[in-house]
């Protein structure tokens, strides 16, 4: 049995997906424990798991709460700016306490979400094992593929490779902050000095949520990255009890956690709804209060609530419209749903362009008027069959999870790079 250190960004959609990754170890024999600044333990809802709080209790739960704040209102440049310098702040933290931590606790492995370098760090500090896992779109560069943040298409022409080096000198700009924290305490532990998140990919194991079938073609994958597929938990998801009429086409909409909170866009998606006379379901993850809600019924909204059983809910759907957060983008597709993607911040840009690029729905920006939500819709719901792909072809019986705790072990056991032809399982 080996001891697992989780190392995850202050995000609830992140700690979902690696717990489900913990849960398949549980299984397997092994300790899993999440190491994180207080603030986040709510977020693991299994007793299977284990939490480590790091740094003092007070300002941990106040930075979490501000993280969360500040990750669902990008759209000001100011309000971008304190979310780099609070990724700066929580890296600083890990890089200070987690040492201790996984000495006291005796960790034999660390388990490293590519958005929280400082856990990649600190283990090769350690000289302790890691693996890297995307949670989100993968940030491993490559000429031709445009940075996760941005709106681009893949390409190798000239044009292209000038938008994708003018865009990462911007991003590397703006990420200064949580550079200068990597750099620094790259020199503290006597490591080659570099800031990048890529720079921090574990050489032993890459396991990644994006399948195959939906990321830009690559030609220069690491030989040891694997595509698993959506990690979720194997728990039987109960279907809704909406009185959902099959007389009228079903749209799902939901902004996920960090973005359900924007009313007005809802309300543009409900009116869009009214127009073509069609069902909606509306899931905004407590983001908007009674008063909202009632306005989005008298909108056309025909059912609104905090969460709906997404898995449920996407293969319910006729078009399902979301703001491009990997986790409903993937169950999406692997229902074979056609999406509207609504990007607002972070990689759902660059998840909207693989959508639109792979021909599993359509792309608007997030300002888009109701008159063109509703046309949008509208394409989509009188599509002829076959315009719109399911990855359900691909990946619909793979289980991300377990797969990933196999490979997992397999490297673990073996101590070098595990590569694809290695595994027991072939890649998506």
């Amino acid at each position: 049995m080996s001891h697992f250190a989780v190392v995850a960004p202050t995000y609830p959609s992140h700690f979902s997906a690696l717990q489900a990754l913990g849960l398949a170890l549980v299984e397997r024999g092994h300790q899993v424990t999440f190491m994180q600044q207080h603030g986040v333990a709510g977020w693991l809802d299994d007793p299977g798991i284990g939490f480590v709080g790091l740094g003092p209790q007070a300002r941990g739960e106040a930075d979490v709460a501000q993280a969360l704040r500040l990750a669902g209102r990008t759209g000001n440049p100011w309000h971008l700016y304190r979310l780099i310098r609070q990724m700066a702040d929580n890296s600083t933290l890990l890089c200070e306490h987690l040492p201790d931590a996984l000495r006291k606790h005796q960790v034999d492995a660390l388990i490293c979400d590519q958005m929280a370098p400082a856990g990649a760090l600190i283990a090769e500090a350690l000289h302790l094992p890691s693996v890297s896992v995307a949670c989100a779109l993968p940030v491993n560069r490559e000429a031709g593929i445009p940075l996760p943040v941005v709106p681009f298409a893949a390409g190798t022409d000239a044009r292209t490779l000038r938008l994708q080096a003018g865009s990462e000198r911007v991003h590397d700009g703006l990420m200064t902050p949580l550079s200068k924290v990597l750099m620094r305490a790259c020199r503290h532990h006597g490591l080659a000095p570099r800031g990048q998140l890529h720079a921090f990919l574990s050489p032993l194991l890459q396991l990644s949520q994006m399948p195959v079938g939906l990321d830009f073609p690559r030609q220069h994958w690491p030989a040891h990255a694997h595509a698993l597929g959506p990690l979720r938990r194997t728990t039987r998801e109960a279907p809704g009890t909406w009185p959902i009429s099959a007389e009228r086409p079903l749209v799902f909409a939901s902004l996920g956690t960090l973005q359900g909170h924007r009313f007005d866009l809802f309300e543009r998606i409900a009116s869009a709804c009214q127009h073509l006379e069609v069902q909606l379901l509306l899931a905004h993850c407590g983001g908007l209060d009674a008063q909202q809600q009632a306005r989005l019924h008298a909108r056309g909204a025909t059912f609104v609530t905090d969460f709906a059983p997404q898995q449920w809910a996407v293969r319910r759907a006729d078009v399902v419209i979301s703001h491009g957060g990997l986790n409903t983008v993937l169950d999406a597709a692997v229902a074979g749903t056609p999406q509207l993607v609504l990007p607002i911040a972070f990689d759902q840009p660059g998840v909207a362009a693989r959508v639109e690029h792979h021909r599993f729905g359509l792309r608007l920006p997030h300002r888009a008027s109701r008159a063109r939500i509703a046309q949008a819709l509208n394409e989509l719901l009188q599509a002829p069959a076959g315009r719109f792909r399911s990855l359900a072809e691909d990946s619909a019986a793979l289980d991300g999870a377990q797969r990933g705790a196999q490979l997992i072990e397999q490297a673990l056991a073996s101590g070098r790079a595990l590569l694809n032809e290695e595994a027991t399982c072939a890649s998506i």
